[in-house]
């Protein structure tokens, strides 16, 4: 990657974070991360309590990057072709037609997928990994490029599917926004008394751009001995002691192409540790299924993966 296509890099995407950023209000290193999952061509699912800005995150991403975006709002009476579409006969034609659903665009906000049933979450498994559906015996590519952003809420069960490990694994990472600080707050209240900064954020990407991004952080630099040291963080959540079942190969993949993107987006052309170390958490924790035993001494995902980036020598 030359010095010129690394610059533009960490430009256009600063202007990004920063045009986002007027909306999310103190979340750069949020935002920054679900970037990361786009540059990498992988989905992000967003996990946290009500009310702390999660689809008004992605509708934002979506406006910066000049993606066509749509919203499906999961319910438990959503069906599989009520996202990906459905055929329809034409009296006119005497012919049925397919009717496209709302899985057909670049940025897709999946709101409250733990809603939906099983049936209808797993309509998304094809897209999200093949990018294409198939109905009725046709398969039918989706627009390039495509991004899925889930949300689900932590603190309400009632009328909810746990999302199965299956889809979880389609998820690049797993990330929370936060309760924003007092001064952050405070600035939140001020920016929305006339109207929501949404209305203004600017497109600072064309698709063409974002094509071209993501195919200029494959080029980052991986050294042999971080690609060791990420199979070796990877197989060490397979053997510890709370871990049911760790992380498969495709976390070795999504941490492997994170970290190129991660470094991107931080303005170098070579993966250093510390990129590794800050996506391994979004990255593998949500792909470890514990023993029970991990719940009653209260240790969760997170903990286990930041025993084992502790425990596993970093390379020289």
């Amino acid at each position: 990657m030359s010095a010129t296509d690394l610059k533009e890099i960490e430009g256009k995407i600063n202007q990004v974070l920063d045009e986002v950023e007027t909306v999310i209000i103190g979340k750069r290193n949020t935002i920054k991360l679900v970037l990361t999952a786009i540059m990498s061509n992988g989905h992000a699912l967003i996990d946290d309590v009500p009310g702390v800005g999660k689809t008004t995150l992605a509708k934002s991403l979506a406006k910066s990057l000049g993606c066509t975006f749509k919203r499906i709002q999961f319910t438990p009476d959503l069906l599989p072709a009520d996202i990906t579409g459905t055929s329809i006969f034409n009296q006119k034609t005497s012919e049925f037609e397919f009717r496209r659903g709302p899985i057909f665009a670049q940025f897709v906000l999946a709101d409250e997928i733990n809603r939906a049933t099983p049936k209808t979450q797993s309509s998304l498994l094809e897209c999200m990994e093949e990018r294409q559906i198939t109905a009725d015996g046709t398969t039918y590519p989706l627009p390039a490029p495509f991004f899925v952003i889930a949300t689900e809420n932590t603190v309400e069960y009632h009328g909810t599917y746990p999302l199965p490990e299956a889809q979880l694994d389609r998820f690049m990472m797993r990330l929370s926004v936060g309760y924003p600080e007092f001064a952050q707050e405070t600035q939140i209240l001020d920016s929305q008394t006339i109207e929501h900064p949404l209305v203004n954020v600017r497109t600072i990407l064309s698709l063409e751009e974002i094509t071209r991004l993501q195919r200029a952080v494959k080029e980052v630099h991986l050294d042999p001995s971080l690609r060791d040291y990420i199979v070796e963080v990877v197989a060490a959540t397979r053997k510890h002691p709370m871990v049911a079942l760790g992380a498969s190969p495709r976390g070795s993949l999504n941490l492997s192409h994170g970290s190129r993107s991660y470094a991107a987006l931080s303005g170098r052309d070579y993966v250093v540790p510390d990129d590794v170390k800050a996506l391994a958490v979004p990255v593998l924790a949500h792909r470890l299924i514990l023993k029970p035993e991990a719940r009653i001494r209260s240790v969760s995902a997170a903990d286990v993966v930041g025993e084992v980036i502790s425990s596993v020598a970093v390379p020289c």
